[in-house]
């Protein structure tokens, strides 16, 4: 293995984690203005991730540093062509973060409706561009022989994205749910179930039509690059166990087959895509590669050095920092930061 495939993995890996942690944030703010109506349970709501979500993002951060220091040509195709959306996911990510540590510097009714609805609004934009965002990767762009993106912002905007950025939506807010479940109690925690349960299904069948879909819109069946295998059928069996498992009152479990069927779909979107990062619609030749993307080997050599010893000192912290706020929040204000 070459250190082009060793980056590429291990930004498949950042993108997995940033889905899977970050997903279950956008999912608790999705679900904010319909499971609590009276203050203090919007505030129990938002402690769930309070100690969580800032620390979430860091891998998006991560693996948009490490694309551009890996690979220059990719970073720079994909932050030019995709700017318009990127700019627009970056300020629902700056408005929910100011949200959160805004809303409770007044305890006007007003002013804390104003907060909650922009986590709303910022937790479901950013879900729907990051869905619309790969789901392009996966399809392919108008990427001309100079690895220049060709296209404009409606190119983006095609069904098969759109419906890819109603299934992160659909995902996120079933596996918030979930989240709250093991999070919350008394009332929260029995809408918070009943939510989860009635999601199941709606995702289930969502998901089962961008699947679908995929085989229609993309060039997965005569490009595959590389066979993914079991992989989309653990992530598969994974999701209807999610079901199956809300049913039996296992939360626990649900949780983590929807964190298993999350991570294995972003892993089986980048083994479709190998060797390529991103796909040239106007003509394969164009597409670009984890070769012809990358950057030099002295490069990669430093960044892998680098990665090796700081990756475990984050992931360390960040499993440290969810082992202190492991406990279940109540609606007590006395209690409530956020």
């Amino acid at each position: 293995m070459d250190l082009n495939i060793l980056w590429f993995i291990l930004i498949a890996v950042l993108y997995s984690s940033f889905f899977v942690l970050e997903g279950f944030d956008f999912g608790v703010g999705i679900l904010l203005p319909f499971l609590a109506k009276k203050d203090a349970e919007r505030r129990a709501l938002i402690n769930t991730i309070g100690p969580h979500w800032d620390g979430n993002e860091v891998w998006l951060l991560t693996a948009g540093g490490a694309t551009f220091a890996a690979f220059p040509q990719w970073y720079a195709t994909l932050f030019s062509g995709f700017y318009l959306p990127f700019f627009l996911l970056l300020l629902a990510l700056i408005v929910r973060g100011v949200a959160f540590e805004f809303r409770s510097k007044d305890d006007h009714p007003r002013w804390r409706a104003l907060w909650d609805g922009c986590i709303f609004a910022g937790s479901l934009i950013a879900s729907l561009l990051l869905g619309v965002a790969f789901a392009n990767l996966a399809r392919g762009v108008p990427i001309n022989a100079q690895g220049q993106y060709a296209g404009g912002f409606f190119n983006l905007l095609n069904p098969y994205a759109l419906l890819g950025g109603l299934a992160t939506v659909v995902v996120f807010t079933l596996h918030g749910a979930i989240f709250l479940s093991m999070k919350t109690t008394e009332a929260l925690l029995e809408k918070a179930r009943g939510t989860a349960r009635r999601l199941w299904v709606p995702t289930l069948l969502v998901l089962v039509l961008f699947t679908a879909s995929t085989y229609y819109y993309t060039d997965i069946l005569s490009a595959l690059g590389v066979n993914p295998g079991v992989v989309p059928v653990l992530s598969a069996v994974a999701m209807v166990s999610v079901g199956l498992f809300l049913r039996r009152n296992r939360y626990g479990w649900a949780f983590g087959m929807s964190c298993l069927a999350i991570a294995s779909a972003i892993v089986t979107l980048f083994m479709i895509l190998f060797p390529r990062v991103m796909i040239s619609s106007l003509n394969p030749a164009w597409s670009l590669t984890i070769y012809n993307a990358a950057s030099s080997a002295k490069t990669l050599n430093v960044m892998t050095i680098v990665a090796l010893i700081f990756v475990p000192i984050v992931l360390v912290y960040q499993g440290w920092s969810y082992w202190v706020f492991r406990k279940r929040v109540t609606a007590d204000p006395e209690t409530l930061i956020y």
